[in-house]
């Protein structure tokens, strides 16, 4: 089965996009748009660029919203008018009680609906929850998420300046949701137990975070996240689960590496483009499973709205 898609936000991911729905055979891409002419104007040899938002909507079955944050609300509600199914960055909307109504209002409609969590197919990810399932490292005695981040936005974000702000952006919202999002399905709901964010003040006072301590529990394990920016150093992204036998982690985004007291080890391969492939290819296999009412691990807009919780309640934004 062929899905109709439609692209609406052409910056640095949904650009990307525009080539992994070209080259999956489960969809054909009919339609994008970008409220930036620029945008469109580098897409148009790929992909029919449509007037404006509607003219995506109405032209496909499904459609990947890959504005910001700001802009989610309104596109949702159009595709749910439309009934044509969704697959949506994250965060849902851009305040809590905003997605807390899309996911009712989604719910409520019966559209088959996903958001965009890379951990949610990729093979590293997968296979973490696997391999912790079969017991591979034991009982779990503690997760813990290690980030850092030289330069922020990073250099392949350099059109998404919104990154950089308080109100929409920042690293926690954009990379640290992910790994959240990953520990939840592998510990189980989280609750914070003590955090604490640091802020740029002065002339600065508009930016995002520069650092966060956080622990975090659930019914498995506990959840121990360190966070910081700037600086000189390569970047860090690293969620280890540790074992009474053994300990398991996701690193560099898409390595799975495992260590029973020595040296790590690499489990699913070290070419870091290949993993990446199959991290795509891996969730647009899903998101076709997910359109044709088939079982997928996409990630649920539930799903979504827990993670946004926990990211807001860290960011001061939610009482916990």
């Amino acid at each position: 089965m062929t899905h109709r898609i439609g692209i609406i936000g052409l910056g640095t991911v949904g650009a990307r996009f525009v080539e992994q729905f070209n080259h999956h055979a489960d969809f054909e891409l009919v339609a994008a748009w970008d409220p930036d002419p620029v945008a469109c104007a580098a897409h148009r040899a790929d992909v029919d660029i449509s007037d404006d938002a509607a003219g995506v909507i109405a032209a496909a079955d499904a459609v990947y919203i890959a504005v910001p944050p700001l802009f989610h609300a309104g596109y949702v509600e159009q595709c749910v008018r439309a009934g044509v199914a969704i697959f949506c960055e994250k965060p849902l909307g851009i305040n809590v009680d905003e997605s807390r109504r899309l996911v009712a209002l989604v719910e409520s409609s019966g559209l088959p609906a996903g958001v965009n969590f890379v951990f949610s197919s990729a093979p590293a990810a997968v296979d973490l929850q696997r391999r912790v399932g079969d017991g591979e490292i034991g009982q779990i005695v503690r997760g813990d998420l290690r980030l850092h981040f030289a330069e922020w936005p990073r250099a392949w974000h350099a059109k998404a300046q919104w990154l950089r702000l308080r109100d929409q952006g920042g690293w926690i919202r954009e990379v640290a949701s992910h790994f959240l999002f990953l520990a939840t399905r592998v510990l189980g709901p989280l609750a914070i137990d003590s955090s604490a964010v640091t802020y740029p003040d002065g002339a600065d006072a508009e930016l995002c975070e520069v650092d966060v301590q956080a622990r975090l529990s659930s019914a498995t394990a506990p959840l121990v996240l360190a966070g910081t920016s700037e600086g000189v150093g390569p970047d860090i992204n690293d969620l280890t689960i540790r074992g009474t036998t053994g300990s398991l982690r996701v690193w560099d985004w898409y390595r799975l590496q495992h260590s029973d007291g020595g040296e790590w080890t690499d489990k699913i391969g070290t070419d870091r483009a290949e993993q990446a492939a199959a991290a795509y290819g891996g969730q647009l296999d899903e998101l076709a499973h997910l359109l044709a009412g088939e079982p997928s691990t996409i990630a649920s807009f539930a799903e979504a709205l827990a993670v946004q919780e926990l990211v807001e309640q860290l960011l001061g934004n939610v009482s916990t």
